[in-house]
């Protein structure tokens, strides 16, 4: 591989599941403000946050090709952010008891020298069981998943909340869709093998 590849994230999940490819890769953290604006669909939001990240990072690296992504939780049409704390994390996690939870993982790879830029929000389906308040306080208390968006983390206890998951790669719902990107990588002539 001739271009570095430059992962646009300070996410240990991130950087976790991009090892998973073999590749060498460097991390630089974007500075984005990932505030919604007025009217902007969650899709939007996510697509706009991801292109941004990849660019702040592309500035610093002119020669590479920049891995970026962003997620929200979708629940009855409301962004879900990341809870930060426990009491905002019961109250996620009582909202989405017995229901189903869209996340929206965007992708974007851009290569910063000729400004080819992939991108594609990919859809994943989180069906909670009906979560007892007992079942709520154990889960937070073992896990404490106030980084992650919906209070939980699948790739660990989390996965113990969810009745079934639906969607094409379940890297998606930890936050980076590793088949797609392995097919926007196979586009600038990148191969995991």
């Amino acid at each position: 591989m001739d271009k570095q590849l430059v992962l646009a994230s300070s996410s240990s999940f991130r950087r976790e599941l991009l090892e998973k490819l073999g590749l060498k890769f460097i991390c630089d953290s974007p500075d984005v403000d990932e505030s919604p604006r007025t009217n902007e669909t969650p899709q939007q939001l996510v697509a706009r946050l991801a292109q941004e990240k990849a660019k702040a990072v592309a500035t610093r690296h002119p020669d590479a090709l920049i891995i970026a992504s962003d997620q929200c939780a979708v629940l009855d049409d409301n962004i879900l952010g990341k809870p930060d704390n426990h009491q905002a994390a019961v109250q996620q996690l009582k909202a989405a008891s017995g229901k189903k939870v869209q996340f929206l993982t965007s992708l974007v790879l851009l290569n910063s020298n000729t400004g080819n830029l992939q991108i594609e929000v990919c859809p994943f389906f989180v069906y909670f069981r009906t979560l007892t308040n007992t079942e709520i306080e154990g889960y937070l208390n073992k896990e404490q998943p106030y980084n992650c968006a919906g209070s939980f983390k699948s790739e660990g206890l989390g996965i113990t909340l969810f009745k079934r998951l639906n969607g094409e790669d379940p890297n998606t719902l930890i936050g980076l869709p590793l088949i797609r990107l392995t097919a926007m990588l196979g586009k600038e002539g990148i191969s995991v093998y």
